[in-house]
């Protein structure tokens, strides 16, 4: 019962144009994109277990029955076919699949392919030499020199009834000069030798010292001539040819097969089978606390390698023969089909057999019987698909020719192993190497021990066509990390890495860039098909420290535009006058001598190994900034007429107040780390900044409410002066006794103004333009304080027996930003509303003798809230 696959079809993907094909028999495909193909039906005793296997897609030229394509895929995947312009046309291939790797010769099992495009001449020139250099412009023939037409073409491939019409440039272009029919296209190219030039000659009329000749192209089948991409039918402008003949002699046109060098393809796809297909790693990715498998496709199928100069590798295969036989043994078969399928799949190499004879019998004898062995081998691989026009065959005789039948050449020597040896063939052929640049796998690893895992799909060496240092499945991983080499036969490896940077490193700040001091790791995988020079590493894995850095820095003017007025006497009064004596003394010399306090907060850390080590750089310092501080003085005046018009305000109303202008405080929080971006083997040095004014402005109002009380009990109109004096003097005995009462409302307010978010590559520049973000906010804080001390006299010296402190505060406040930001609709206007809720804090300390105790509340009262209202686009 027969076995193997009956019917294979086209999988729906890539474009088939239906209305030129025959269901069952015949696919008409569109150039230059794939469509795929798979198995659709087996026969019926084809075990389960075959179907599994792999299949050989063999594509090939049914006509001269050679294969034009071979590969083997797993029986699962499908086969790709695509056909460039060049050879779409009439021409018809035959694609079928094979489970034995052999071509069906008897049944119809596969499909006829066949590309169509709108015909088209892309290309033509006049030459000395089948299809060699255009001389159109340095040579001027003569009428009866051979002259070779050369047209490259799409659409046109396997087409054999065109003609080539020649015209004479100083004619009407209309009449043509002469015709030649039954012209074929080849490969997609016009290759005509025109040895009868000399019967253009009585054609002309008038005929100059230099004639000029071009050629149309007709196809019969449409009756139209066919055009360039011009859309001009005119081609092949200018044959020159002299007033002169050289030869009287008319042979009709030849059609000539384009010539083929043999030169080895140095980029052309591989087909090799042993091979390699796709290489992944795959690491461990921590993100919001949780851990997963990352995967980085490296390398696929020989995609966006860069090569490097390849090198030529010559192959030879020897087999042996019997002693004056040409018929090839078992033994020999099997090196030759091995060799044989190497060759179909390796399409870009030249072949030469030479076959030997030793010396025993006549020379002439053993000429010829060079010569039939090395046709056997010949014919052998033409028969197995091979194209002949790739193969030279050439019998040498014998390997040290003589005649003397007394001597070596005798019979009874004929089992001597060295004239065994010259019984042979000799397959020679040469191919390079694939040798691209080692693939650059860039990662971030902590400074212990990291697993990453090394997958390679359709790792096959048992086909190497390599006579020494055969490849070998397996895969081998260095590194100076290592006291020795992981080296292990598999398609997949688990490997520790890590970076250099330890956890014992009290001084990473050669780090700040994070991007160096890498750890190496060099991985080994090697094949015929790709990375086929084993000096090279196929793979570096560089890891690179997974440190984080941030940088705050805080520029704030040092000066303060503090008054006070209507403050009591006593502490209250004492503590308001020290901070406006200070604020005024920092602002006469920020006028007077051009000089300000300048403030600079620089705060720098660093974290790494998944943020379990930390260092932190920190430094404060003030600077006398000369030119900053001439500007900043210019705008002091206007701050402080503000507060002094405010102050002139308060002492009008008797109440106890202070009031402060805060200058601007300019802000920069910057942070870097190392990022892969996804689908990316490169490490990007990532960044996250926000600057702006923080605040831009502030200011607040500090009101003494117990002092308040005092003044508005004292006003004789509405308030009780008796009331007034009780609590002025309960105040006055408790400073009296050591201690103090204080009872504030401090009303703030500020606005700012920062840019957020702004996101920076190294790789790819600015990615995300950041928001702008103006806010403000509104607020109050009250503050109750209570210290006593008990047992000690104002003015004098003694211990206290005993002492009690109370402090009590409740703090909140509303606010408000407008965020300007953009998404994918445009950019838009974001309101949003903030309440800070109520934060309630409470501390008493007491002590008597060696008594001591305290205790603290902090409770947030009324919870915080922020809504964020609609957005609006702006148009």
């Amino acid at each position: 019962m027969a076995k193997g696959v009956k019917k294979i079809k086209w999988t729906g993907q890539g474009i088939v144009k239906k209305d030129l094909s025959i269901p069952n028999k015949k696919v008409v495909i569109a150039p230059d994109q794939h469509v795929f193909f798979e198995v659709d039906q087996w026969y019926d005793g084809t075990p389960e277990t075959d179907k599994k296997k792999s299949i050989t897609w063999i594509f090939q030229d049914r006509k001269v029955k050679t294969i034009v394509l071979q590969k083997t895929l797993p029986s699962n995947n499908r086969y790709g076919i695509k056909l460039p312009k060049a050879l779409c046309g009439p021409f018809e291939y035959y694609l079928e699949a094979s489970l034995s790797g052999k071509r069906d010769v008897i049944n119809q099992t596969g499909l006829l392919i066949s590309g169509s495009c709108p015909a088209k001449i892309v290309s033509s020139k006049w030459c000395t030499t089948n299809d060699g250099k255009d001389v159109r412009k340095e040579h001027v023939f003569s009428y009866g020199e051979t002259v070779y037409l050369n047209l490259k073409t799409e659409g046109l491939n396997g087409n054999l009834n065109l003609s080539v019409d020649v015209f004479r440039n100083s004619g009407d272009g209309k009449t043509a000069l002469f015709r030649y029919t039954s012209v074929d296209v080849i490969d997609g190219e016009i290759n005509l030798e025109i040895k009868n030039t000399f019967s253009w000659f009585p054609l002309i009329k008038g005929i100059k010292e230099t004639e000029e000749f071009y050629v149309k192209i007709f196809d019969p089948a449409i009756k139209h001539y066919i055009p360039n991409g011009q859309n001009e039918t005119k081609h092949a402008s200018f044959l020159k040819i002299n007033k002169k003949i050289v030869s009287q002699t008319a042979k009709p046109p030849t059609n000539l097969s384009p010539l083929k060098t043999g030169e080895p393809d140095k980029n052309a796809t591989r087909f090799e089978p042993c091979k390699f297909e796709t290489i992944t790693i795959i690491e461990d990715k921590k993100e919001d606390g949780k851990t997963t498998k990352v995967k980085a496709l490296v390398f696929d199928n020989g995609k966006n390698l860069i090569n490097k100069v390849p090198k030529r590798e010559p192959i030879k295969k020897s087999i042996l023969f019997e002693f004056d036989k040409y018929d090839i043994t078992a033994e020999a078969k099997t090196v030759l089909n091995n060799t044989l399928q190497f060759l179909l799949e390796h399409q870009f190499s030249s072949i030469k057999i030479d076959g030997h004879a030793c010396v025993i019998g006549k020379e002439n004898y053993n000429q010829k019987l060079s010569q039939q062995r090395s046709d056997a081998v010949k014919k052998l691989f033409v028969d197995g698909g091979l194209d002949a026009k790739r193969i030279t065959s050439i019998g040498h005789g014998e390997v040290n020719p003589t005649d003397d039948k007394q001597g070596r050449d005798n019979l009874k020597y004929r089992d001597e192993k060295e004239y065994k040896e010259n019984r042979r063939v000799d397959i020679s052929f040469d191919y390079y190497g694939h040798d691209a640049q080692t693939i650059v796998y860039e990662t971030i690893a902590p400074s212990q021990d990291k697993n990453i895992t090394i997958d390679i799909t359709e790792y096959q060496n048992k086909a190497c066509f390599r006579e020494k240092g055969k490849h070998t499945k397996n895969i081998k991983v260095s590194s100076p990390e290592y006291n020795k080499a992981i080296d292990q036969v598999t398609n997949k490896l688990d490997f520790p890495i890590k970076s250099n940077l330890s956890q014992f490193n009290l001084f990473p700040l050669k780090y700040i860039w994070p991007k160096v001091f890498a750890n190496e790791y060099n991985i080994d995988v090697h094949s015929c098909r790709y990375f086929s020079n084993d000096t090279n590493s196929t793979v570096k894995i560089m890891a690179y420290p997974d440190i984080k850095w941030e940088l705050a820095l805080e520029f704030l003017v040092n000066v303060s535009n503090y008054k006070a007025a209507n403050m009591p006497a006593g502490n209250i009064f004492a503590k308001h006058q020290e901070k406006a004596r200070e604020a005024g003394y920092k602002r006469w010399l920020m006028n007077k001598q051009g000089e300000i306090p300048i403030e600079i907060g620089v705060g720098l850390s660093a974290e790494w190994d998944d943020s379990r080590h930390k260092r932190s750089y920190t430094q404060l310092f003030e600077k006398k900034v000369e030119d900053i501080a001439k500007v900043i003085a210019k705008s002091t005046d206007l701050l402080q007429n503000a507060v002094n018009f405010a102050q002139s305000a308060a002492k009008g109303t008797g109440i106890p107040v202070a009031f402060d202008v805060r200058y601007p405080k300019f802000a920069i929080v910057a942070k870097w780390y190392l990022e892969r971006p996804e689908n990316s083997t490169i490490v990007d040095v990532k960044g996250e900044v926000g600057f702006g004014f923080s605040p831009l402005i502030g200011a607040e109002v500090i009101i003494d409410i117990i002092g308040s009380a005092i003044a508005l009990a004292s006003n004789v109109g509405t308030g009780n002066p008796a009331a007034a004096k009780i609590i002025e003097r309960f105040r006055d005995r408790i400073e009296e006794l050591g201690g103090k009462v204080t009872l504030t409302a401090t009303f703030y307010g500020e606005l700012s103004v920062m840019v957020e978010d702004l996101k920076i590559s190294a790789l790819y520049g600015i990615g995300s333009p950041g928001k702008l973000v103006i806010g403000g906010k509104f607020g109050v804080t009250i503050k109750f304080e209570m210290k006593l001390e008990i047992g000690k006299i104002k003015g004098k010296k003694s211990k206290p027996i005993a002492k009690f402190k109370a402090e009590a505060k409740l703090d909140g406040y509303f606010g408000g930003d407008v965020v300007i930001d953009s998404d994918e609709k445009g950019v838009f206007i974001e309101p949003v509303v903030k309440f800070s809720g109520i934060m309630f804090i409470a501390e008493i300390e007491g002590e008597v003798a060696w008594w001591k105790s305290s205790f603290k509340v902090e409770e947030k009262i009324i919870s915080d809230e922020t809504k964020k209202l609609d957005k609006k686009y702006i148009n």
